[in-house]
């Protein structure tokens, strides 16, 4: 699979640590995954996308932990062992962030991802920018909503948007 920006780079692009896509020199990703587990699956496309990146930010759109165990006062647990799996995948510089939504994601979702993302991009983005989201995938309404966000947000502030594919696409070899 090749990463292929959606709209074109702003500065010139070298050949990312992967060998599979091109990022620039200076550039910065900012990701988003409905889950964890798009990004802890073994073979994540999402994973070989942002390791070929200087610097890397990726968004947890809803808290399927949380859900695992309701009466958990505990709230930061889930977080504390998703941030120990993430170490162990070697990206030492990525920034995780965790937006708890419920799952499955509300209808009302879109607007909470939005701000989010925006946060993490900042007011002015710097040239190199790029928004990563999964393929686009109709018949999950929580993927669709994702997407709805990255779209938006890469037509608002003029960044390349990337795609990766899922894991269970990327666990089943699908092209």
């Amino acid at each position: 699979m090749v990463a292929v920006p959606e709209m074109p780079v702003s500065e010139p692009v070298v050949v990312a640590a992967t060998g599979r896509f091109a990022v620039p020199r200076s550039g910065r990703a900012v990701a988003i995954a409905v889950d964890a587990a798009e990004l802890l699956r073994p073979g994540s496309d999402l994973v070989r996308l942002v390791g070929g990146f200087p610097e890397a930010e990726i968004l947890i759109a809803a808290d399927r932990d949380a859900r695992a165990d309701p009466d958990d006062d505990d709230l930061d647990r889930p977080g504390e062992a998703l941030r120990g799996e993430v170490a162990r995948l070697g990206l030492l510089d990525l920034r995780l962030h965790r937006l708890g939504l419920p799952d499955p994601l509300p209808a009302d979702a879109d607007e909470d991802l939005v701000a989010a993302l925006s946060e993490l991009i900042g007011f002015d983005p710097e040239p190199g920018v790029y928004c990563l989201a999964p393929a686009p995938d109709p018949a999950d309404p929580a993927r669709a909503a994702v997407n709805r966000a990255a779209e938006r947000i890469a037509q608002v502030y003029g960044i390349p948007l990337l795609r990766y594919r899922w894991p269970e696409l990327a666990f089943l070899g699908a092209q």
